[in-house]
């Protein structure tokens, strides 16, 4: 039985596209797709409604100031204000810590023909920095487990998620939904099945959905 290690630190890359590039294009808007109203409504920038200075063109073709641009993806990160489409490689807050996982034979419920893969989640207890919500202060790590099927599907899932830890979006610091303690290390919006069995309610299998969800929630944060 062998276990894999996925360490984390400081240090993630900026913001360049998922698939490499910049996630924008620097200069006017090419090709036509005229659309009703005033032509010259059409050139103003969505975010302060004036012409459009320094134009850039996300690959969904909206098109903002420069600076309108960059202010927007300090607050809301790198997705476009008109369409919500994600055109840079998103990075949350989660502190440091360290994912690994290994198989088992023994199948999970709903799943009678695969083993099982169980992940393992350490992070640390720390000091909130200026991406927390209360910087300089104590927070207070945590340990978990999580459970997938060792299938076809269920092993893309854990390429995703390690996808998702890399770029620390798996966890958070913040109020504990369980305790309802502050400065606690949490969940970030994607869900893990912390228990073999239980069902849905139980935060187990067998749910026969759970893999569809979880990857739609995946591709929610940028991770596809």
């Amino acid at each position: 039985m062998s276990f894999t290690w996925q360490n984390q630190s400081e240090g993630a890359s900026g913001g360049r596209g998922l698939d490499g590039q910049s996630g924008y294009n620097t200069g006017a808007a090419t090709g036509g797709g005229a659309t009703a109203g005033d032509p010259a409504e059409d050139e103003n920038c969505p975010i302060c409604m004036d012409k459009c200075t320094n134009k850039k063109q996300l690959k969904c073709t909206h098109e903002f100031c420069a600076e309108c641009l960059e202010k927007s993806t300090q607050v809301i990160g790198p997705t476009c204000p008109v369409c919500k489409d994600i055109f840079g490689l998103i990075e949350g807050d989660q502190p440091d810590g360290e994912m690994k996982w290994t198989c088992f034979p023994s199948p999970l419920p709903g799943f009678p023909d695969c083993g099982s893969i169980t992940i393992y989640y350490n992070i640390q207890s720390g000091v909130q920095t200026k991406k927390h919500s209360n910087p300089g202060k104590h927070y207070y790590g945590l340990t978990r487990t999580a459970y997938l099927p060792d299938n076809k599907e269920g092993n893309e899932v854990l390429k995703l998620l390690k996808k998702a830890f890399d770029q620390r979006l798996i966890f958070t610091v913040g109020t504990s939904r369980t305790t309802g303690k502050d400065n606690q290390v949490t969940w970030n919006d994607i869900h893990h099945k912390t228990n073999m069995t239980g069902g849905a309610a139980g935060f187990g299998y067998p749910d026969d959905r759970y893999l569809g969800r979880v990857k739609e929630e995946l591709k929610a944060k940028g991770i596809v």
